[in-house]
């Protein structure tokens, strides 16, 4: 196999060249199928993983904003890492989510509706700032539709729609991160805790 300097990657990707995209994979799947299996993952989510990581560093590299300061292999890795951390994350998140959620009908503990509004309010109030084609991608994706049927159902190419999710997913999480409700709701968890292990 042929060997690529990160310049020619570099150029090669600006430049759109499949046989550089067929080469990164070749090269870099492995380290980071071993990365994602590691953390729990599966083999076609290291396929969609890599995918995502290479579109973003298309994106850096059409808007001039790729500098390297480390090899084109250790970005692109710490790239897909940290996109995988955002999913597991995310995946977290929805488990707590599922786990909180209550039928307010049975005798449950009063706090458990109560948290289980809130944590409701919370996401509801940071979805709603999300910009609409975000929003759309999001809600059809959370209803079980592909990638490839959001882009034909919205009229988006399938490499958008991939990359407007990963934005959108990321934003909301940063969002949710940071909402004062949220905040306020993981400070009095951790005194608790605090109270209760202490």
């Amino acid at each position: 196999m042929k060997e690529y300097t990160d310049s020619e990657i570099i150029q090669c990707l600006r430049e759109r060249q499949s046989y550089v995209v067929r080469y990164l994979f070749n090269r870099y799947m492995p380290m980071i199928r071993l990365m994602v299996t590691q953390m729990g993952g599966s083999a076609e989510d290291a396929k969609d993983l890599f995918q995502d990581g290479l579109l973003i560093m298309l994106a850096k590299i059409d808007n001039d904003e790729l500098v390297l300061r480390c090899k084109f292999k250790t970005f692109l890795f710490s790239v897909c890492k940290n996109l995988w951390k955002a999913v597991l994350a995310k995946r977290k998140a929805a488990e707590n989510y599922l786990n909180k959620r209550v039928d307010i009908d049975s005798e449950k503990d009063f706090t458990e509706v109560y948290d289980n509004n809130l944590y409701q309010n919370i996401f509801e109030d940071v979805y709603e700032t999300l910009d609409p084609v975000g929003k759309q991608i999001l809600k059809l994706y959370w209803q079980d539709y592909s990638p490839k049927e959001i882009a034909e159902k919205l009229g988006y190419t399938y490499g958008y729609v991939r990359k407007k999710k990963c934005e959108s997913q990321g934003n909301l999480l940063k969002k949710l991160l940071v909402h004062p409700q949220y905040k306020i709701i993981r400070k009095t968890e951790k005194a608790i805790k605090n109270v209760v292990y202490g």
